[in-house]
């Protein structure tokens, strides 16, 4: 069997220390190293009203990100369906895909991506358009598809530019549409994890073949924080688990630098919460990374793996991704 492609997921990380422009520039130049290793894809994601993450206006983001880069897919990981009008959705996309042929994806998830409050602000009739997800995805597709001879509303840019799109999720519900729908499956496993097994079984069960997609294909969610040592990158990924409680606590910040000894330091329900959280991640030195991951592809069989690294410092970042790509290459001479 080959070897899986591996790609990022980038929630463009503003460090403490830095601002939304630094965060920016951080994602250009992992966006560009990550080409340089051979990863496939490169993912934004949406998010609102958080000061740790810079990529709000994700199809902005990826229009810098495809113009800095040649070869590598980009795309949305993903945009946040109900804050939107899926025919703004598609001008956006079929605009990228008219500027870098062949290389955007649009991943689509219901949550918000935010806290109720920011929700209702950007989108006034929220829960309508929440329960109106899988209507507007089947909308979306339309706009993007061949034009309609008796099409009254038509995307321009859009229509006719098919640019595949994919059905993020974390549940069960998710699984369901993309079968239905004849879609490619993005579970969300590097931070919700627990129906992981069960909803990639549903839905290459139920998968319909479609004229985007005749087999069913599924991308996970994993985390990784590669470093010379297991003790660094320990480290590491104590600013991912600090940002992660903050969250939780509803007190959401900067992507904190690192902290020795901070998960023994938590109290044991807190450590609990983050071990079932980041069940779905690789955090060591090569050898403890290159035999989680072998493990994790060997027990979920998914047909991609995208990783994230929420890595405070970029240069550190950055060495974990050159440290996932030889893993990669290693895994692909195993296989």
């Amino acid at each position: 069997m080959a070897m899986i492609p591996f790609s990022v997921l980038d929630l463009a990380p503003v460090p403490e220390g830095a601002d939304a422009a630094q965060a920016l520039a951080n994602t250009v130049d992992l966006a560009r190293h990550a080409e340089e290793l051979g990863f496939t894809r490169y993912w934004l994601a949406e998010h609102h009203g958080m000061p740790g993450i810079a990529s709000a206006a994700t199809a902005v983001v990826i229009g810098r990100v495809a113009a800095a880069t040649e070869r590598l897919r980009v795309g949305a990981g993903g945009i946040m369906l109900p804050n939107h009008a899926p025919l703004v959705i598609a001008e956006q996309f079929g605009t990228l895909a008219s500027l870098f042929p062949g290389r955007i994806d649009l991943g689509l998830g219901r949550a918000p991506g935010t806290d109720q409050a920011t929700a209702r602000a950007l989108r006034r009739d929220l829960l309508a358009s929440a329960e109106r997800f899988p209507q507007d995805v089947t909308e979306l597709l339309g706009y993007l598809g061949p034009a309609a001879a008796d099409g009254a509303i038509r995307a321009i840019p859009g229509e006719g530019t098919n640019v595949p799109v994919w059905i993020l999720g974390s549940s069960l519900f998710g699984a369901e549409l993309a079968a239905a729908l004849g879609l490619p499956y993005a579970f969300a496993s590097h931070f919700a994890p627990a129906q992981l097994h069960e909803a990639i079984a549903l839905y290459r069960r139920r998968f319909r073949p479609s004229a985007q997609l005749a087999a069913p294909y599924v991308m996970l969610g994993y985390n990784v924080f590669a470093a010379p040592s297991d003790a660094e990158a320990r480290l590491l990924a104590s600013s991912m688990a600090q940002a992660f409680l903050a969250l939780r606590r509803g007190r959401p910040d900067r992507l904190p630098a690192p902290v020795p000894d901070f998960l023994e330091r938590l109290p044991a329900p807190e450590r609990a919460l983050l071990g079932q959280i980041m069940a779905a991640s690789a955090i060591g030195a090569p050898d403890t990374v290159r035999r989680r991951l072998r493990e994790f592809i060997a027990a979920a069989r998914p047909d991609e793996l995208i990783i994230t690294s929420q890595i405070h410092d970029h240069a550190a970042r950055r060495r974990s991704y050159e440290i996932t790509a030889e893993i990669h290459a290693l895994l692909a001479g195993e296989a």
